[in-house]
Parts: structure tokens; sequence; C-alpha cells
């Protein structure tokens, strides 16, 4: 599983505190900068479901499993799975998913997940649940 993960840093924002945001929710083995038509990313690179248990941990801790799953869903395309979360809360230790454009007006970070077994990924993610509580509990899909 790789993940590579999109953030803007817009020319009024503090690039550390887009860092922080994007740190709060994502472990990353590598990160850039690249400036595309004008604007400037930060871009991060993650191997394995590591990268993702602040994301793992933050739906269980506010027991958005059922929203998250939804969202995830929806974002499956092929062997990725894109998603959007909000910059600010991100940056307050808070996951909200961004599902509308201009949802988050400092721009999403954007999540694009490539594994072999997207449902697994999301079963692990964000379980299924009944009347809030988990149904089961999935072990991380195997590293490369």
């Amino acid at each position: 599983m790789k993940a590579e993960v999109w953030v803007e840093v817009r020319p009024t924002e503090d690039e550390e505190k887009v860092r922080r945001a994007l740190s709060n929710v994502f472990i990353y083995d590598e990160i850039r900068i690249e400036e595309s038509e004008g604007k400037r990313y930060i871009v991060a690179l993650g191997n394995g479901f590591k990268s993702l248990i602040k994301v793992h941990n933050l739906i269980k801790e506010q027991g958005i499993e059922d929203s998250a799953r939804s969202v995830l869903m929806r974002g499956i395309d092929g062997n990725r799975v894109v998603f959007h979360l909000h910059k600010q809360a991100a940056y307050a230790g808070v996951l909200t998913f961004v599902t509308e454009e201009n949802e988050s007006p400092l721009g999403p970070i954007t999540f694009i997940v490539e594994t072999n077994d997207p449902k697994r990924l999301i079963d692990w993610l964000a379980p299924k649940t009944a009347r809030g509580r988990r149904l089961y509990e999935v072990q991380p899909p195997d590293d490369p």
C-alpha cells in the first residue's frame, strides 16, 4: 500500500502550520514541495498501513466509522481510494471529511491511496457498526 498526500500552501498561510495539519493526520516517509499552475503544494509519501494509523485512530476516537466508511467507499477508483480532509480541522487534530468543493476554504488535504484491496483497507479504517459499536476489527492490510 502506498499513500500520496497533497496539500496546498496558500500565500496567506504559514507553511509550518500546514505541515502540522498534515502531520496530525499522516505519517510520511518522504516530503517535498511542488509548484503547479502557480500553486505551491506539500506532497507527502507514505508506505504501508502505518502511514494511515492516525486516520484510523481518529475515526475510532471520534466514533465516525459510518460516515467515514461512506465517504471512503465513494472514493474507490480501481485500486485507489481518494478522499479529502479539512485542513483547518486537521490542524486542530480533528478528522473532518470534505465532500463538496470549497467546503475547506483553504483547500483540503487530498489522500490518494493505492492498494491491492481497497475494501479491506476501508474495513480496517472504518469497519461497519451497529448501534454505534464496531461489528469487527480488521487487522491492517499487509505491507508490501
